[in-house]
This record gives C-alpha cells, sequence and structure tokens, in this order.
C-alpha cells in the first residue's frame, strides 16, 4: 500500500472563519466519530492476538467495517459537499477531492490486507498484522490532518457560498442518502464521539426528521453504547425516561 499524501495545514484565514460567529455546521459531529472509529480500530489491530482465532476474526472485521464506512463517507462528502462548494466555486473542493481519491486507494488495500490476515496461516499472521497496523496508521494520520482541513477550509468555503438555511437542506439531502445500516453503525460512534451538548442536538433532530420508529431503532443503538450517566444526561435532555419503561419526571 502506498501511503496517501499528507493534505496541507488549514488556512489561517479558515481558521478565523471558523472561529467566528457559530454556523450551521456540517462536519465536526460526523469527524468526531470517525476520529474514534479509527483510533478504536488501530488499537484493536496493534494488540491483536493473531493465536486467538475468534479475535482476529473480530478485529478484521471491525477493520473492513471501517474501510466501508469511508468509502461511504467519501461518497457522500464528494456527492453532496463537493458538489456544492463546486457548483458556486469551481476548483474550491480540488485539494480535498484529490485526497479522496488517495483514499480510494488506500481503503482498497486496507482491505484486501484485513482479509490476507484474516485467511493466513499461523506462520505468516504476525508479519501480515505488523503491516496491517503500519498502513492503518498511515491512514489514520491522514485522515485527522484531511479532517482537519475540511472542518477549517471547506467549512470557511461553505459559510461563504450558502447561508445555513441551504446548508441544513443539504444535511437533510446527506440524511436521506444514508441506508439504515449505515445509519445504525454511525450512530454507534456517534454516540460514543459526542458530548452529552452534541449528543442531545443529535437525538433531538432525528426525532423531529425521522419516523418515530427509526428514531427508536437508532435511540436503543445510542443508549448501548453509553454509561449510565451519559445516558441519563440524554435522557433527560429529550425528556424520556432514563431506563426504558419508566416514566420521565
Amino acid at each position: 500500500m502506498n501511503p496517501t499524501p499528507h493534505a496541507t495545514p488549514a488556512s489561517a484565514a479558515g481558521a478565523a472563519a471558523a472561529a467566528a460567529a457559530p454556523r450551521f455546521d456540517l462536519y465536526t459531529m460526523i469527524h468526531k466519530a470517525w476520529r474514534i472509529f479509527l483510533a478504536d480500530t488501530l488499537q484493536r489491530v496493534g494488540r491483536l492476538d493473531v493465536d486467538d482465532d475468534a479475535e482476529r476474526e473480530q478485529v478484521c472485521a471491525q477493520v473492513q467495517a471501517l474501510m466501508q464506512q469511508m468509502r461511504q463517507h467519501l461518497q457522500h462528502e464528494n456527492e453532496f459537499l463537493h458538489a456544492a462548494i463546486e457548483a458556486r466555486r469551481p476548483g474550491g473542493a480540488r485539494r480535498t477531492g484529490e485526497d479522496h481519491l488517495h483514499h480510494v486507494d488506500a481503503i482498497r488495500n486496507l482491505d484486501d490486507e484485513a482479509l490476507a490476515l484474516r485467511q493466513a496461516r499461523p506462520g505468516h499472521r504476525a508479519a501480515l498484522a505488523l503491516r496491517l497496523y503500519r498502513q492503518l496508521a498511515l491512514f489514520v494520520a491522514d485522515n485527522l490532518t484531511h479532517m482537519q482541513v475540511e472542518e477549517i477550509d471547506n467549512h470557511a468555503l461553505l459559510w461563504a457560498l450558502y447561508d445555513d438555511a441551504e446548508l441544513r437542506t443539504l444535511h437533510d439531502q446527506i440524511l436521506a442518502a444514508i441506508g439504515p445500516d449505515e445509519m445504525a453503525q454511525t450512530v454507534r460512534w456517534l454516540a460514543l464521539a459526542l458530548s452529552p451538548q452534541e449528543l442531545a442536538l443529535l437525538f433531538t433532530g432525528l426525532r423531529e426528521g425521522a419516523p418515530p420508529a427509526a428514531f427508536e431503532a437508532l435511540y436503543d443503538v445510542a443508549l448501548v453504547q453509553l454509561d449510565d450517566d451519559r445516558r441519563a444526561k440524554l435522557a433527560r435532555a429529550l425528556g424520556l425516561p432514563p431506563v426504558p419503561g419508566l416514566v420521565a419526571v
């Protein structure tokens, strides 16, 4: 696997725009989810007991699930966010668009590496696991830099080109393009990554925009990931009982 080139640091102008009065934010919460997913997967590969078949299967499956999420995330950003920038500022998304092309190759290679480790004979497993770990570490490092650029520079462009009502419409279009399985996986990592205030904001929006059954299913996904304190904070923010079946007070 060839390491992906690092994105250049976010610009000072973009950083100044990000520090200005709050605008509708399309990147930060979802990127928090991907950062924790990336970090969790990297540390699981690093500590893997390659001779434990069940653990090796589970860890390789997580690597491949991460790659699938990254692939879908790139597609959503390309189809909606990059397209929106390019529609009003041709060439404005070129830098992060080029990063995405390299990420597609890296995702494919990491998928192959995880599959090879999954199927490897005992004598080859340790070397394959170390190779996967090092390549995944490069992918994580590159994506951390890339997401910083998107959150600063791409946000600055979107805020300059679109008002918040248009950005909310764009956000709704992205949500509509996400299937149930992808959404459940995403909510799992959002629940682990977000602050209580962000989690309450997320589920307030889901309750307003999703069918009740879909909201309840995603809420259940989140509850499984939360400790008692964070579960109680989310329930209180939504006016729901901290334990299903109880009456909220």
